[in-house]
């Protein structure tokens, strides 16, 4: 009998789920880190929210865990690499609290315009201060909203509900769908120039940390109003302070901190801020739908092998998995490529196979590109629930096969249509087990993708090279492997280099001012 540890407080449904599918469940909520190591070895499955830490170290005591489940969105609290490496199914519940979380962003709103933490506080104290508490009306505002994917397009409907004006934006949304939505899509400086109050409904990512710094803050309209219920970290806390402080921020609501818990932050205290203890799931109605989901997808795959809302592995048959499993290695390292790359307003996505690859299954293919893909802008994607993000937001997704063999026996190509233009890149397999990055934009060049990178376009003329060498030597940074490729010879030409270690944004700075050099970034594998 499969037997589970629930290490966090879960609705009771929960371990009634469990046992109606015949699992021998634990509840041991509050178990210190040395704790979980000392008794983890015995469970075939770990149900956790965000309170328990699942660490490298913690998994190395892990030696019969099949699967972790996280009742909720956010894994910062789970080592999926770890996990992975240790053949454990981590798996999420991305869908069960989007209401709850919208529902508390709404009502921070209402408390920023009525000021109604503050007025409580001093009414409570007898002041009865009426005029001092001079609100503002929601209706006919501009809300802007950064990020409208799942909980951003509930914001959106409640908003427009309330006769507020609505504009986003979100690389993914398309036309048609803020047509659909009701919404105006806009770029980040136009929605920050038009905005009365702006809500951040976006993971954190490199490409979304601090989206709104010091430079965009002072971009946004006097006196507008901040909500943030997504994650700590999309705003840079000390700028907000100060933008707090001058006035040209009237308040600012936020239920997430860079640091938790935030027992302390140099925001407390500050006039204008409304603080709530990451709050945005904790409802009744949250916590039963989550716990639910989260028991009913570890019983399957304990009890039948399925496997649904993975993050590190995909729904595939028992037959297909060993044919199939490189082909998606190589398919979402290929979306991960151009989603990093291609930062721009998506409209369609195509998938091409060509030679062994177009006699395979092709959903796994395009479900694995399209993880690695909206990976890059999402932390609670996976190969189960990418494609329907996708269609969600509008992104057409185009699947092709080639009966033909070219250069390479097998051959996956994935192209984006953006707003510039095209962009498209192609891999192929090395002895049918090894992933291997062939053309790059229209450059032939062969690379291995793998942990940190650094992406160069630069000038082909001598000398880039020792440059480059001699910056990363500087910086004490030593190179794994290095690739590189050109359109022809003087003109336009690529680099790929991995690194032994996490890129500081320091030191892409000081690439990009190198000689020639016309464009520098980061990659993450």
């Amino acid at each position: 009998m499969p037997k589970v540890l629930i290490a966090d407080s879960l609705s009771r449904r929960a371990v009634e789920i469990f046992s109606e599918r015949g699992i021998d469940t634990e509840v041991r909520v509050g178990l210190s880190v040395d704790e979980l190591k000392k008794v983890i070895g015995k469970y075939d499955g770990l149900a956790v929210r965000s309170a328990t830490k699942v660490t490298k170290a913690v998994l190395e005591h892990a030696t019969s865990l099949k699967v972790i489940g996280r009742a909720g969105i956010g894994v910062d609290n789970i080592d999926v690499p770890a996990a992975t490496a240790r053949g454990i199914v981590v798996m999420n519940t991305p869908y069960g609290n989007s209401i709850t979380t919208a529902e508390h962003a709404v009502a921070l709103m209402f408390a920023l315009a009525r000021e109604i933490p503050s007025a409580d506080r001093s009414t409570q104290a007898g002041k009865w201060e009426k005029n001092r508490f001079m609100g503002v009306e929601l209706t006919s505002k501009t809300l802007g909203l950064i990020g409208c994917g799942n909980i951003g397009s509930i914001v959106a409907d409640r908003a427009l509900g309330l006769r507020m004006r609505v504009i986003a934006y979100d690389p993914f949304l398309t036309a048609e769908r803020a047509v659909e939505l009701g919404v105006e899509k806009v770029e980040l400086e136009q929605l920050l120039a038009r905005a009365d109050f702006i809500t951040l409904h976006t993971p954190l990512t490199e490409q979304t940390r601090n989206v709104l710094s010091a430079a965009n803050l002072a971009k946004t309209k006097k006196g507008v109003r901040i909500v943030n219920c997504a994650r700590g970290g999309l705003i840079d806390e000390a700028a907000l302070k100060a933008a707090l402080d001058s006035g040209h921020v009237a308040g600012a609501a936020l239920d997430v901190f860079v640091e938790e818990p935030a027992r302390e932050n140099p925001l407390f205290g500050t006039p204008g801020l409304i603080a709530t203890p990451h709050l945005g799931a904790s409802t009744t109605e949250a916590q039963v739908n989550v716990a639910i989901q989260v028991a009913e997808q570890m019983s399957e795959l304990l009890v039948t092998g399925g496997v649904t809302n993975a993050l590190n592995v995909p729904s595939l048959t028992a037959e297909e998995a060993p044919r199939l499993r490189p082909y998606m290695a190589l398919a979402e390292m290929l979306g991960s490529l151009v989603g990093q790359l291609a930062q721009d307003d998506f409209t369609r996505i195509s998938i091409e196979t060509e030679g062994h690859a177009a006699a395979l299954n092709q959903k796994p293919i395009v479900a694995a590109v399209l993880a690695g893909f909206m990976r890059v802008f999402s932390d609670s994607v996976n190969m189960v629930n990418a494609p329907f993000l996708a269609r969600e937001r509008g992104l057409d997704v185009r699947e092709v096969r080639h009966d033909r063999e070219g250069a390479y026996h097998t051959l996956v190509r994935v192209s984006v249509d953006t707003g510039t233009g095209k962009r498209s890149v192609a891999g192929t397999l090395f002895g049918e087990a090894q992933p291997r990055l062939v053309e790059l934009f229209g450059i032939a060049v062969e690379a291995e993708l793998q942990g940190d990178m650094i992406y160069i376009v630069n000038e082909d003329k001598p000398g880039f090279i020792g440059r480059l060498g001699t910056v990363l030597g500087e910086a004490d940074v030593n190179i794994a492997t290095f690739n590189l490729g050109r359109r022809g010879a003087g003109g336009e030409a690529v680099c790929l280099a991995a690194l032994d270690g996490q890129i500081p944004p320091d030191l892409v700075q000081a690439i990009g001012k190198i000689t020639g050099v016309k464009r520098a970034m980061p990659l993450r594998f």
